[in-house]
């Protein structure tokens, strides 16, 4: 498996990085375990979680999945062969249970998610950690356009970037990322930690995928030139560009588990238009769609490790596998066409 450098970090990762949140809902301990001892074997040593996992987020699970990992690192004893990444739940998504839904950006709930992290991880340092989504109002998770009505209190980024360094001088965290941001927030970090004389973030997990390539509508030249490396999630976007819904739209999967309202943006109309197009393109290059929305995201030129999850390992398998996919220029042309036809559905 080949390995990158994080942004400016010492850290290398693998180009395939273990996503776990369906560890505790959707896999039981021992899958778990399976799956980072599976991954492992195929030399992925980048393994994502985050304390409000697993998805569906629930009160009674919450914290589960860092359980599972911690079990596994304890048992293994292979915490120095792997990069461990998680990430701080922002202002409160209707958790109310994590820290009474008041979670915020600043010193007492970073330090307090940082602390209980590590005690469920069973280790003394996380390598990556990262702010799971804003403390401000952004246009994320489905909201297409900034709107400015939707303007509410929210914790500075200066305030965020100096507790972050502090814990990076303590030793408990070695870098940092963050996650569904934006080209002004990337760059306010930076900002920010050049102020103060602390490190720079050096990754930014934010979705991409087939049906949503908002990323290369200028947060790509942003990244490229401050250094900070893409994390791409949901390459499957959330299981439609598998194809098995546009095949069965009542197959299992967390769109069919979970309640509409947990992942709207992935259940509107064109998206099931796009995702029967790229189904049928990938079958008539001699491809599965998953394989191909896969090969894909790997092989982009600012994807530096791809977040990929099965419930399986099967599907796991045919994930990994997926890396040494080539994909022809008459592919790649079909690709962007259904692209421009469908504009980014799943934003």
């Amino acid at each position: 498996m080949q390995t990158t450098q994080l942004g400016n970090s010492t850290l290398q990762v693998s180009k395939i990085c273990l996503g776990t949140m369906t560890f505790g809902e959707q896999n039981s301990e021992a899958q778990a375990h399976q799956q980072l001892d599976y991954a492992l074997e195929r030399g992925i040593n980048f393994i994502d979680t985050a304390e409000m996992y697993p998805v569906m987020p629930r009160a009674e699970t919450q914290g589960r999945t860092e359980q599972y990992i911690g079990t596994w690192l304890k048992q293994s004893g292979k915490r120095d062969q792997i990069v461990l990444a998680t990430k701080v739940a922002g202002p409160s998504r209707g958790m109310h249970w994590i820290r009474h839904g008041e979670n915020d950006l600043n010193e007492i709930n970073i330090r307090a998610a940082v602390e209980t992290s590590l005690e469920r991880l069973q280790t003394d340092y996380i390598d990556l950690y990262q702010l799971h989504w804003p403390s401000r109002n952004a246009p994320i998770f489905g909201q297409k356009q900034f709107d400015p009505a939707l303007e509410r209190p929210s914790t500075a980024i200066a305030d965020t970037v100096a507790v972050l360094g502090a814990l990076v001088k303590e030793g408990k965290i070695r870098h940092v990322g963050v996650s569904n941001e934006t080209s002004w927030g990337v760059s306010e970090f930076i900002h920010q930690a050049d102020l103060q004389n602390l490190g720079h973030i050096v990754s930014i997990q934010n979705a991409y995928h087939l049906m949503n390539r908002a990323y290369e509508q200028g947060l790509d030249e942003t990244c490229y030139r401050e250094n900070v490396s893409l994390l791409a999630y949901s390459p499957l976007a959330f299981g439609q560009l598998s194809g098995k819904y546009a095949d069965d739209p009542k197959a299992d999967g967390r769109l069919n588990r979970f309640p509409p309202s947990w992942s709207p943006r992935y259940m509107r109309p064109v998206v099931l238009d796009a995702a029967r197009r790229y189904a049928a393109l990938a079958r008539s290059h001699g491809m599965t769609p998953a394989q191909m929305a896969l090969a894909w995201c790997y092989s982009r030129w600012f994807v530096a490790s791809t977040i990929i999850g099965a419930t399986n390992l099967t599907q796991l398998k045919e994930n990994i596998d997926a890396f040494d996919l080539q994909l022809s220029e008459e592919l790649i042309q079909g690709i962007n066409a259904i692209h421009a036809d469908i504009n980014n559905p799943a934003q």
